[in-house]
């Protein structure tokens, strides 16, 4: 259901109501509140409509949620794929012999 309201939940709200409107106001109350729902409902239908008209039909709206970017989703996601491999290096090819290269390879150990 809409917002996570189960019927117990409704029912509630329902007798809270009454108690707090009284049974002579609820019914105009119940019909002022299902007028803002269908206004609602054709401001929303209509900003679609809108968005449609001016972006076209290929717009994948998912990909627009802002809920994409929530830090805790990326890191979750983050966290959960699997990590790629890194390639193991192979043994580093033989040096040359050459004793020229050599003395200029030497270095001294105590150095800092």
């Amino acid at each position: 259901m809409m917002f996570d309201l189960s019927f117990e939940k409704l029912l509630v709200i329902g007798v809270l109501a009454l108690f707090l409107v009284g049974p002579q106001r609820l019914p105009q109350i119940a019909a002022q509140l299902a007028r803002w729902v269908k206004v609602a409902q054709a401001m929303t239908r209509d900003a679609k409509e809108r968005l449609r008209e001016e972006v076209g039909d290929d717009i994948d709206l998912e990909a627009l949620d802002p809920r994409r970017y929530d830090p805790r989703r990326i890191i979750r996601e983050a966290l959960l794929d699997e990590p790629e491999l890194a390639p193991i290096p192979t043994a580093a090819p033989e040096e040359p012999r050459d004793p020229a290269l050599q003395r200029a390879r030497t270095f001294d150990d105590e150095a800092t």
